[in-house]
């Protein structure tokens, strides 16, 4: 096979969003913030290229989506979007995650039972031609060309420029699992690793339980992250997440702080994990997403203190994305964190919004 020559060639940086508070107006194109791995897919022919992010390619762990490519798509072509799973009618972060996996036989189990699908959002090249320094607005049209008779699972994701429309999307579309809303400038060229787009994100408040803490790393007076619970209808505590996003001279402090409620597993909700006292985590979370091997171990707290945190949506039971620290609720009863507490979006067909023409 011939090497792959395409007038953008990888690895590519993606380009970025910084968030805002509130979706602006302007001259903006807005979508649909698309929850999985986002990805640059390049096409020359019968190869098949998907970058990440991290520019690590994802071509193995996706099969169903480079054949989907080479039915879908140009020819020659370089795509930016987001690899995603649909679960009956909402997309699935925690099963895509299950895709990255060592094992061939696995992930080509996986690919036949939870198929992803790519949803496409920005076009970098087509044929001979290099679109990363025309404008938005240009890049948008020769994608909506380039796609137009692509069938599942290569998506084309809607975009308008009524800010109105947007708003609609971003209190509708959540029950399908997405993200929030990404506003791009119509005159902006692409320029990779760089946070010249907008994203607006769900942002709640809920009030946990502070049920433990992990150290700072190379250190034993200062607090890392500490972990939440919410209890459930059966008066369990769960374990939802963490926060940890605290300057050095308050993780000194805090570690004071919470040493009158240091106890040991014997007396603390998650007392399975006095077994291996200082070596096991919450059971929902035995590892890290994305650093296996990491030290979870932690410290157990009597469940005492509430603490208010701001999160996006949840993942299941657990926050989809580590929380951040609003305040202390020394008011609060920590029997009284409940899941009862948290906002449910309402529920939407991804399918819906896939058929989208705006």
């Amino acid at each position: 096979m011939a090497p792959m020559q395409l007038p953008v060639m990888p690895p590519v940086k993606p380009m970025l969003a910084k968030s805002v508070p509130t979706i602006p107006t302007g001259e903006l194109s807005y979508e649909p913030k698309w929850d999985g791995f986002r990805s640059i897919i390049f096409r020359d022919g019968d190869e098949v290229e998907i970058g990440s992010r991290n520019e690590r390619p994802l071509t193995r762990y996706f099969p169903e989506i480079v054949e989907a490519v080479k039915a879908n798509v140009p020819a020659r072509c370089v795509l930016d979007g987001e690899v995603v799973v649909v679960v009956g009618d909402r997309l699935e972060f925690e099963v895509l995650q299950q895709r990255i996996h060592p094992a061939a036989s696995r992930i080509t189990m996986l690919s036949e039972k939870t198929p992803a699908s790519f949803v496409a959002f920005d076009l970098l090249a087509l044929g001979d031609e290099d679109f990363t320094a025309r404008p938005f607005a240009e890049r948008r049209a020769a994608l909506e060309s380039a796609l137009a008779h692509a069938q599942p699972p290569i998506h084309l994701t809607p975009a308008t420029r009524d800010p109105e429309l947007a708003r609609d999307w971003f209190e509708q579309f959540e029950g399908a699992g997405l993200d929030g809303v990404v506003a791009k400038p119509l005159s902006g060229t692409y320029q990779p690793d760089k946070r010249t787009m907008f994203k607006i994100k769900h942002q709640r408040t809920a009030d946990c339980v502070v049920a433990g803490y992990r150290l700072h790393k190379g250190t034993d007076d200062a607090i890392g992250s500490l972990l939440l619970g919410l209890y459930n209808d059966q008066d369990e505590l769960v374990s939802v997440g963490v926060i940890g996003a605290f300057p050095l001279a308050r993780r000194k402090e805090l570690f004071a702080e919470l040493q009158p409620l240091v106890t040991t597993f014997d007396d603390h909700p998650w007392a399975w994990a006095r077994q291996q006292e200082g070596g096991r985590t919450p059971r929902n979370s035995e590892f890290s997403r994305w650093n296996n091997g990491k030290d979870l171990s932690f410290t157990p707290l009597r469940p005492d203190l509430v603490v208010e945190v701001r999160y996006e949506h949840m993942e299941g039971v657990r926050f989809r994305h580590t929380a951040q620290f609003n305040r202390w609720r020394l008011d609060r009863d920590p029997r009284s964190c409940t899941y009862e507490q948290l906002d449910e979006p309402v529920g939407y067909d991804l399918a819906d919004i896939l058929a989208l023409k705006a």
